[in-house]
């Protein structure tokens, strides 16, 4: 079941065009990966799909009653304004102590329940994020370069918490990341973005893809066979020329 949907979408901020043309669809329970070099327009094509920024042009369509859970990649907490984890994830909607105690269970943060958000490390501060987003039951995450900021131990831990939370409530994930390798081989679709989609399809497809190599060079198809990711579906026949759209 498709859950998000774009036709021919382009979206222009500050008499900008940051995206062109972008086809786009997930559907439940994939995990898509976008990359693309510093101003690609990757942040906005997902604040486009949460409805935070509003197309210029084409067609954008969520499943009705779709239920997002969003990671973004800046959240910014003046530490002038003290503001408890309990009370951020009882943000904008009241949410019951024992929800947030078994969302901040599930994403190992405890014991942050009476912290100020502004003292939380990297690593605490994304897991409160990702707490929020599971508060939203949601049927699709999307995320914003989740591990900015944490250090190589640090992503593996969130990457696979990420991971795992797609395998207990079958939410679809969507996420930007610049871990490439990583991410990549984790995923059922990669999207190639550069103001536009330069390429699409498996990991495979697109770490072959000319376009791909000419952002991103030719070393991380190598590092991408070192975290080869096996799913329990075929990907048979999902080539980047038997896309219709991504």
């Amino acid at each position: 079941m498709t859950l998000l949907s774009t036709k021919n979408m382009s979206v222009r901020l500050g008499g900008h065009t940051a995206l062109r043309n972008v086809d786009f669809s997930i559907a439940s329970g994939e995990i898509v990966t976008i990359v693309g070099p510093n101003g690609s327009g990757k942040s906005t094509l997902l604040k486009a799909l949460i409805g935070a920024v509003k197309p210029t042009q084409g067609s954008l369509e969520r499943r009705p009653g779709l239920r997002i859970g969003y990671v973004p990649q800046k959240l910014h907490i003046d530490p002038t304004l003290p503001i408890s984890v309990r009370r951020f994830l009882s943000l904008p909607k009241k949410n019951s102590d024992a929800e947030i105690n078994a969302a901040l269970a599930r994403v190992g943060a405890s014991d942050l329940l009476s912290k100020q958000m502004f003292a939380l490390s990297g690593g605490q501060f994304q897991r409160t994020l990702l707490a929020r987003a599971l508060l939203e039951k949601p049927d699709i995450f999307v995320l914003d370069e989740p591990t900015t900021g944490l250090d190589q131990p640090g992503s593996a831990a969130l990457y696979n918490l990420i991971e795992e939370l797609r395998h207990e409530t079958g939410a679809a994930v969507l996420m930007v990341s610049h871990e490439l390798h990583v991410v990549m081989s984790a995923s059922d679709r990669v999207i190639c973005l550069n103001g536009h989609v330069c390429c699409h399809g498996t990991p495979d497809v697109v770490a072959s893809a000319p376009e791909y190599r000419a952002l991103f060079g030719t070393g991380t198809q190598g590092a991408l066979a070192l975290y080869r990711h096996e799913h329990n579906h075929s990907h048979d026949g999902e080539t980047h020329a038997e896309h219709s759209h991504v």
